[in-house]
C-alpha cells in the first residue's frame, strides 16, 4: 500500500517514505511504491478553499468593534442628525452581536452560578424567615448590607433577575439566527470540490485504467454506504457528514432555555406545605389546614388541587442488631384518600421517595415521630383533657422527643381557681433505666416512658402573641414543688397516672399513637425541566464527540490518457481520524477502480516508443525507389 507523510505505511509494513512517495526496502535500494492509492495526509490547508470550506458551523463570524459607526459627518444640523442615527443603531447592532455571541452567554451563565452561591449560604426569607431574622438580630453590620443587597431573596432581587433574562435573551438571540442557517444547509447540497486538493488535511491519489465516470459512480455508491450526504458536482463527487455535531450544539441550547423556562415557571407558581398528622386524623388540601405553607409570587389559592387524606397507620421498622441497629427497614404511611369533593375512597401506601400524585400536586412522606395520648383531670376529678394524642418532636436518631401538653380551658385547681396547667414533655421510646441519661437507646418502642414536668399558672395563649406548640412559656407559669420543694416530676409508663401535689389533679398516660409528617409539593415544569436536562446531556455529547466533515473524490484524464483519482478531506477542527476515515473510504473506492499497474504502464510506454520510432506510412522510405509515375499523369 502506499505511505503517509508521517512516514506511516498503510498496511502497516515496516518501509519509510521519501518526500517524493517512494518508499525504501530494507536493502536501501529505492522502488516504486506497490499499487495503490498515494496519501499525503497533514498538508496544510493554507490559502482560499472557497465554498467548499465555508459553512461547516453555523457559529457566527466574530468581527472586531470598528472604531466609529456613524463614519464620516456631514456638516450642519441634518449631517449631525444622521451621523447619530448612524451611530445609535450601529452601536444598538454591535452590543446585540455581543449579548448573542455564545461567550457572553458562557459569561452569563457562569454569573448566574455565581449569584447562586449566596442563595445556599445565607438564609432566605422565602424559606426560613426565622433564620433571617436571627441572622439580623447577630450580625447588626452585615445583616442592613444583605438586605439592601438583596441576599435575602437572591432568586427574586433584582439583579439576579436581570442575569437570568439577559442569559434567556442571549441564548435566544443565538439559536435562532443559527436554526435557520443549518436548516438551509440541510436543505441544500454539499458544495464541490476546491481546485486544489493537494490543500486539504487529508489527501489521497491513485492513477487507474477505470473511466472517470465509472470512478465517480463508485465513490458515489461507496460514500452513500458510508451514509455521507455525496452528489456528483462537475469531475468530482462531493460528501458531508456529521450534521448531528450542530444538531446536538443547537439541542444543547434549546434545552438551556426549556429548563431556564421550566425553573421560572416553576418557582412563580409553585407551592410548598407541611402538615403532622397523627394516626386517625385526617387533612384536606386547603392554605388553612397547613402547619407552614409557601408559594411563588403567581401562584393562587385557586391554583391548589382539591383533595383529602386521612392517615390510618403509620408503620415502622428497624435493624436490632449489629453494627447498622436502629437503621430504618420499613417506613410507611397507609392512608385513604379521595380527589374532589364528591370522590370515592381510595387506599394507597405512601413511602420514602414513593410519593402519592394527584393531579399536579405530590405527597411526600418526610417524617415520623410519637404522640403519647394523656388524660389529664382537675382536682374535683373533671376530665379537663380527655385521650388526647399530643406529637412531641424528635431530638436525635433514637426518635428521644420533646414538646408541651397544655391545658387551656376548663381546669380548675383545688380552691376552685381557674387555672391553665402546662407540661414539658419528653418521651423515651425505649427508656434505659433509672442510672442512664435521658435519651432514648432504641428508635423502636420496647420500653416507652413518658417523663413530666408539671406547671400551673398563665400559659399566655390569650395574649394575642403568637407561639409554638411543642414549646411551654413559663413567664408566668409556676413549677409545682414535691414535699421537699423541689420541681415536681415523673416518669410514666403507659396506664400509669401521676398524682399532680396538694390534690391539683392528675395525668395518666393512656398510651401512644404514631405521627407522620407530609410534604405537598405542587411544582409545575418541573417534567420539562428534567427533559431539557436530558436533551442538554446528549445534545452536549453530540457537540463535543462527533466531528462534521467533508469529503470530495475527483476522478479526471491525465495527459496521458490514464484516469487519475484524487480523494480529500476537510473536518471543522483538526482530528487524527478524519485521515484515517479517508484511508478507509479511499480502499473501499481503490477497489472498483484499483491502480493501474507497472507492467501495464511499461507496456503503455513500449508501445509508445514503437509508435515514435516507426515510419509514417505517408512518408517514403530514404532506400525506396521514386515511384513511377502512372501513364497520362502530369509531371
Amino acid at each position: 500500500m502506499s505511505t503517509t507523510d508521517t512516514g506511516r505505511t498503510t498496511d502497516g509494513a515496516d518501509e519509510t517514505a521519501d518526500d517524493t512517495g517512494r518508499t525504501a526496502d530494507d536493502a536501501g535500494q529505492a522502488k516504486e511504491p506497490a499499487a495503490a492509492p498515494k496519501r499525503h495526509i497533514g498538508v496544510s490547508a493554507d490559502g482560499e478553499l472557497g465554498e467548499a470550506g465555508s459553512q461547516l458551523s453555523t457559529a457566527p463570524v466574530d468581527t472586531a468593534m470598528p472604531g466609529s459607526f456613524g463614519g464620516a459627518r456631514a456638516p450642519g444640523a441634518k449631517g449631525w442628525i444622521a451621523w447619530t442615527g448612524r451611530e445609535v443603531i450601529g452601536w444598538a447592532r454591535w452590543f446585540w452581536r455581543q449579548l448573542t455571541s455564545m461567550r457572553v452567554a458562557l459569561i452569563l451563565l457562569f454569573l448566574l452560578s455565581l449569584g447562586a452561591i449566596p442563595g445556599s449560604l445565607i438564609p432566605q426569607s422565602g424559606t426560613d424567615a426565622q433564620k433571617v431574622a436571627d441572622f439580623k438580630d447577630a450580625h447588626s453590620l452585615l445583616g442592613p448590607v444583605y438586605d439592601k443587597l438583596g441576599l435575602f431573596h437572591v432568586y427574586s432581587s433584582v439583579w439576579f433577575s436581570a442575569i437570568y433574562i439577559l442569559l434567556f435573551v442571549s441564548l435566544i438571540g443565538c439559536i435562532v439566527p443559527r436554526t435557520w442557517q443549518f436548516v438551509g444547509q440541510l436543505r441544500g447540497r454539499p458544495p464541490g470540490a476546491p481546485k486544489r486538493l493537494t490543500r486539504l488535511p487529508a489527501y489521497a491519489t491513485w492513477r487507474t485504467d477505470a473511466e472517470p465516470e465509472q470512478v465517480r459512480e463508485a465513490a458515489l455508491k461507496v460514500l452513500k454506504q458510508r451514509r455521507f450526504r455525496a452528489h456528483v458536482a462537475g469531475d468530482a463527487v462531493a460528501a458531508e457528514k456529521g450534521y448531528l455535531r450542530e444538531t446536538g450544539n443547537l439541542i444543547f441550547h434549546i434545552a438551556l432555555i426549556v429548563m431556564l423556562i421550566s425553573f421560572a415557571w416553576g418557582q412563580l407558581f409553585k407551592s410548598e406545605g407541611d402538615k403532622l398528622i397523627v394516626e386517625g386524623d385526617g387533612f384536606s388540601n386547603t392554605l388553612t389546614q397547613y402547619d407552614d405553607f409557601k408559594s411563588g409570587n403567581l401562584f393562587g389559592q385557586d391554583d391548589l388541587d382539591s383533595f383529602s387524606f386521612t392517615l390510618n397507620s403509620f408503620t415502622g421498622t428497624y435493624e436490632l442488631t449489629g453494627p447498622n441497629r436502629g437503621t430504618p427497614r420499613t417506613f410507611q404511611a397507609a392512608i385513604t384518600y379521595s380527589v374532589g369533593a364528591y370522590g370515592k375512597d381510595k387506599k394507597t401506601t405512601v413511602k420514602v421517595n414513593e410519593p402519592l400524585r394527584i393531579g399536579d400536586s405530590k405527597v411526600y412522606l418526610v417524617s415520623h415521630g410519637y404522640a403519647p395520648v394523656v388524660t389529664v383531670k382537675d382536682g374535683q376529678g373533671n376530665v379537663v383533657m380527655d385521650h388526647q394524642a399530643v406529637p412531641l418532636l424528635p431530638l436525635d436518631s433514637n426518635v428521644t422527643s420533646s414538646g408541651a401538653i397544655k391545658v387551656m380551658d376548663g381546669y380548675r385547681n383545688a380552691k376552685g381557681e381557674k387555672e391553665q396547667l402546662g407540661f414539658k414533655a419528653f418521651f423515651l421510646p425505649t427508656y434505659g433505666g433509672t442510672n442512664t441519661a435521658v435519651v432514648s437507646q432504641f428508635p423502636g418502642l420496647m420500653n416507652p416512658v413518658l417523663n413530666l414536668e408539671a406547671y400551673h399558672g398563665d400559659l399566655g395563649v390569650d395574649s394575642g402573641i403568637p407561639q409554638s406548640v411543642y414549646q411551654l412559656d413559663k413567664t408566668n407559669m409556676k413549677m409545682f414543688k414535691d414535699s421537699k420543694g423541689a420541681q415536681f416530676r415523673d416518669n410514666l409508663k403507659p396506664g400509669e397516672t401521676m398524682k399532680l401535689p396538694n390534690g391539683a389533679g392528675t395525668v395518666t398516660f393512656d398510651g401512644i399513637k404514631e405521627w407522620a409528617g407530609f410534604q405537598v409539593t405542587q411544582q409545575p415544569g418541573s417534567d420539562w425541566a428534567l427533559i431539557g436536562a436530558f436533551a442538554a446531556i446528549f445534545g452536549l455529547a453530540g457537540s463535543l464527540f462527533i466531528q462534521r466533515r467533508r469529503v470530495w473524490v475527483r476522478a479526471t484524464t491525465g495527459a496521458d490518457g490514464v484516469t487519475v483519482v484524487e480523494m480529500a478531506g476537510l473536518g471543522r477542527s483538526e482530528s487524527a481520524k478524519l485521515p484515517e476515515e479517508l484511508g478507509d473510504l479511499a480502499a473501499l473506492v481503490h477497489e472498483q477502480a484499483p491502480t493501474k499497474s507497472d507492467e501495464d504502464e511499461d507496456e503503455a510506454a513500449a508501445d509508445a516508443d514503437e509508435a515514435a520510432a516507426a515510419p509514417d506510412e505517408d512518408e517514403p522510405h530514404p532506400d525506396a525507389e521514386p515511384p513511377v509515375p502512372a501513364e497520362g499523369a502530369e509531371k
